[in-house]
């Protein structure tokens, strides 16, 4: 099938692209504002046609345990919720991850702590590339900033997941999941035959046959010298993703005096802040994290040595600002501007702020 340009919103294009990706199964549970992810997959109804599972499991607990089951099978499992939702997925989240199971999560993140409002934030940053759940793990984690994006991450979150045999996220938020814009759809591709897991998955547990001992999908072990071998071959994976998987984009850096930092709906604001500043005759440049781990530090260590200061944009109250001075490593100046609590910064704003507290600071 050829590729089909529709409008939609950013949760219901996780949906589709995951129907179309192949995912064997979805189990979620409704939350605002990601509740259409769940709700579009039951309308599209793919146990019809693709025989994918779609779930809605009595918890979010329930929930990420059952993406557990189904990874260990091998099976492309995935499962969506926002910032309160995603809390209560840590621990089995840390559990996929101590397991190397591959996975796909989605996080349309709303204002917080706690029960917070159903209104767009970006203070899940922490939570997300930090660790949120126990242990020394990290997620692949990709930061939409449009609905083309979206379903485009569905198909990248996968293939990194099962690359790696690691828990990929998309981290998106109110603003991306509710707005709507066109997006080019993939094309179909079928789910995997059993025969396909087993090939592409020899550590799945699809059943033993007589030509290698038992598969065993655990995050336990009770010996401490094991355990340390398990972690040094955690980090060691991790050192490869941080070499080989760094995604960003660059808009107007070749010219730029001062630079903007963000991610997801913040570097859509940026843009026109970038319009705003270049009418003034200020030469402002935006540098956007695709992947917030692996995080582009290397980039931004290298425009250190050519900007005179640079702002984070963050819907929080400062987090990936702590990545960015640390890639830059006190070579220049920066400072962050966010809003919290589910307000969305306007381009004037971020303006007013890069011009007091980096271009007259």
């Amino acid at each position: 099938m050829s590729e089909e340009i529709t409008l939609m919103k950013g949760n219901e294009a996780i949906a589709h692209a995951a129907i179309r990706y192949g995912t064997d199964g979805y189990f979620g549970y409704p939350i605002t504002p990601q509740s259409e992810v769940l709700e579009t997959l039951m309308d599209e109804a793919p146990w019809k046609t693709t025989g994918m599972v779609v779930l809605q499991a009595e918890s979010e607990v329930a929930a990420i345990n059952m993406v557990y089951g189904g990874s260990s099978c091998g099976k492309a499992s995935m499962t969506s919720s926002s910032s309160p939702g995603m809390s209560l997925k840590q621990e089995g989240i840390s559990y996929l991850a101590g397991a190397e199971l591959p996975c796909l999560l989605v996080n349309v993140m709303r204002g917080g702590p706690g029960l917070g409002t159903i209104q767009p934030s970006q203070s899940d940053y922490f939570q997300t590339v930090k660790g949120g759940g126990h242990g020394d793990y990290k997620l692949i984690t990709l930061a939409p900033n449009s609905v083309q994006e979206m379903a485009d991450f569905v198909t990248l979150g996968f293939d990194l997941a099962f690359k790696y045999r690691n828990p990929a996220i998309i981290l998106s938020d109110g603003v991306i999941g509710q707005m709507m814009e066109k997006v080019i759809l993939p094309e179909y591709r079928p789910r995997r035959t059993e025969q396909e897991v087993r090939e592409q998955c020899p550590w799945a547990t699809l059943g033993k046959p007589a030509s290698r001992g038992p598969n065993i999908i655990t995050s336990l072990e009770l010996d401490a010298d094991k355990m340390e071998q398990n972690n040094l071959r955690f980090q060691a994976k991790y050192a490869e993703i941080e070499r080989n998987e760094v995604r960003f984009e660059e808009t107007n850096c070749e010219d730029a005096d001062y630079l903007l930092v963000a991610f997801g709906s913040a570097a859509r604001i940026c843009l026109k802040t970038i319009d705003l500043a270049r009418e003034e005759g200020i030469k402002v440049g935006l540098l956007r994290p695709i992947t917030l781990w692996p995080f582009p530090s290397e980039v931004l260590s290298n425009y250190a040595n050519k900007v005179k200061g640079m702002l984070t944009v963050e819907m929080n109250a400062g987090q990936m600002v702590e990545d960015v001075r640390l890639a830059v490593n006190g070579k220049v100046r920066v400072e962050h501007f966010g809003r919290l609590g589910g307000i969305v910064p306007t381009p004037d704003q971020v303006l007013a702020a890069l011009k007091s507290k980096v271009v007259e600071g």
